[in-house]
């Protein structure tokens, strides 16, 4: 069984994926940025970014038959590696008590130098 999960988003179509795809008990969320209603949430500030963005991946599990707490995996991706602590703050205050596996790494860029944050994450239910 195959459920892909659609934010909507016009790239979708134009780069042909989906915000989530779940194949059974798993589920897998795209690369996420804090972008809602095509504008960018929290310009300049990678705490905010990255609050915006689990937001949005939570409803991604939501609308698979998941939720935060089924994520085993979490891939981490800023522009700038100094944002770290940040970054790590809000994954923190979301993932606190659940510690999936994860990785940050520093890249050189992301689809808009609006972008500090993009999120990736996997999710198995029980």
């Amino acid at each position: 069984m195959r459920k892909n999960i659609s934010s909507g988003a016009e790239w979708e179509d134009k780069v042909a994926y989906s915000r989530a795809v779940r194949v059974e008990n798993i589920v897998e969320v795209s690369g996420t940025v804090s972008s809602q209603h095509g504008q960018v949430v929290g310009k300049g500030d990678a705490y905010q970014q990255t609050k915006c963005i689990l937001s949005i991946i939570s409803q991604a599990l939501e609308d698979a038959g998941a939720n935060i707490k089924d994520v085993v995996r979490t891939r981490i991706y800023v522009t700038q590696i100094s944002d770290w602590e940040e970054v790590g703050r809000a994954h923190e205050e979301v993932f606190k008590n659940i510690r999936p596996a994860t990785s940050m790494v520093e890249v050189k860029a992301l689809i808009s130098e609006d972008y500090l944050v993009e999120i990736e994450a996997t999710a198995i239910i029980n």
